[in-house]
């Protein structure tokens, strides 16, 4: 048999939920659909710096501004460059404007989680086709690998980057930007790696020599939650296939050879085995025609690098203004649909732009130069109006 749900979200990430959440709090009910077993089935990610003209904007929708407030880790602003001798380019400390706040991303999907009803995140479920459906109610139909199989009115893709909602509206894929990360932990770092604490300062980090960057952030659980950034060729992260830790780390070492030792020490020393990450985008400027009963957010809709740090800010922000556009006209979901996506487009393709200029400008032959650059134009922009800001962050991730 099969169960109808009026609003399935595929995908408990950010997006997804603050989707179903802002719809909650108009009365709407929506199911959400994750492949994970359960909410703790992995670790969801380092630290984000949620944005006040969009991330946060979504959480003031979702009426969790004060439990938001409660997970701000203090002094996270605060951001630092370095060139690959650990010499200090620019600095930015936390002034408390709360223009970018730092917050742990599971902490985060903890409270829309937590602030939904109990039977509103099934999970365990993996889509595995998806098709539309021509019998009974509902548009489409999900089969999921557990045998279960739904049918819905209206589904949302907030599945992430290898979208399986995606193909509904485009054939477009995400391609190579030509970047891989290589991700590392270091826990009780006062105590155990003083050097490396000293460096990563408070907050943000940013350290490069051209091609090749070490970017990290000081975590509130006092952990350090570095990543390497190569410009390197697609198959190149292949050679950590079948080499033990030891090889892994070595290898990324020589990478980083001249460089100073607290920088090095974030991956000679991490407590974890190394993670290599290709990061990838979708197109810049991606879009759609209309499709009845379908439409995408997050990642899922607009997957762009991380050097623009909006990706968990527009994802939250599109569930948010999905789920407002959707209680503007609860009988009209097409009409509501189309308002969502005349929005989506154009944001989506700034912040993508945005995205992708950083990366040339961040990995380019005379890093950190244009990064310093810009942030000491944005320091003398932003004295006049009192405020200080920075946007760039590392991490991809299912929305």
């Amino acid at each position: 048999m099969m169960t109808h749900h009026p609003i399935a979200i595929l995908g408990a990430g950010l997006g997804g939920l603050a989707a179903a959440r802002v719809l909650h709090v108009h009365g709407i009910e929506a199911t959400v659909f994750e492949l994970e077993a359960d909410r703790h089935a992995r670790v969801q990610g380092g630290m984000l710096d949620i944005h006040d003209h969009n991330g946060q904007l979504g959480i003031r929708e979702a009426k969790l501004w004060d439990s938001f407030l409660e997970i701000v880790h203090p002094g996270g602003e605060a951001m630092r460059i370095l060139d690959h001798r650990a010499n200090v380019m620019y600095e930015d400390s936390d002034d408390g404007t709360f223009s970018r706040p730092e917050v742990d991303r599971g902490a985060l999907r903890d409270v829309l989680i937590d602030a939904l009803p109990q039977r509103s995140v099934v999970w365990g479920h993996k889509a595995t086709n998806i098709r539309h459906h021509a019998e009974g109610p509902g548009r489409f139909s999900i089969d999921f690998s557990n045998g279960q199989t739904v049918t819905t009115d209206l589904l949302v893709g907030a599945d992430g980057a290898w979208s399986k909602v995606r193909p509904l509206l485009t054939d477009a894929r995400p391609s190579y930007t030509g970047i891989s990360f290589i991700e590392s932990d270091l826990f009780d770092a006062s105590e155990k790696h003083p050097s490396e604490t000293s460096t990563m300062g408070e907050g943000m980090l940013m350290a490069f020599r051209g091609s090749t960057g070490v970017l990290g952030h000081a975590e509130p659980d006092g952990s350090l939650h570095a990543y390497v950034g190569l410009r390197v060729p697609e198959d190149w992260i292949e050679v950590f296939e079948g080499i033990d830790d030891v090889a892994a780390r070595n290898l990324v070492l020589d990478r980083l050879d001249g460089w100073d030792d607290s920088l090095r020490g974030l991956i000679r020393n991490a407590d974890v085995p190394l993670t290599p990450r290709r990061i990838h985008a979708l197109p810049v400027g991606i879009s759609w025609d209309r499709v009845p009963g379908v439409t995408l957010l997050g990642d899922a809709a607009h997957l762009m690098s991380p050097f623009a740090g909006e990706g968990a800010n527009l994802a939250m922000y599109d569930g948010a203004r999905l789920a407002l556009a959707i209680a503007s006209h609860p009988d009209d979901v097409e009409v509501a649909m189309a308002e969502y996506e005349s929005e989506l487009f154009p944001r989506a393709t700034e912040s993508a732009r945005d995205s992708a200029e950083s990366l040339e400008m961040m990995f380019r032959a005379d890093s950190p130069a244009g990064l310093v650059e810009m942030f000491e134009s944005m320091q003398l922009d932003d004295a006049g109006a009192g405020t200080s800001t920075h946007s760039l962050s590392g991490g991809q991730d299912a929305e």
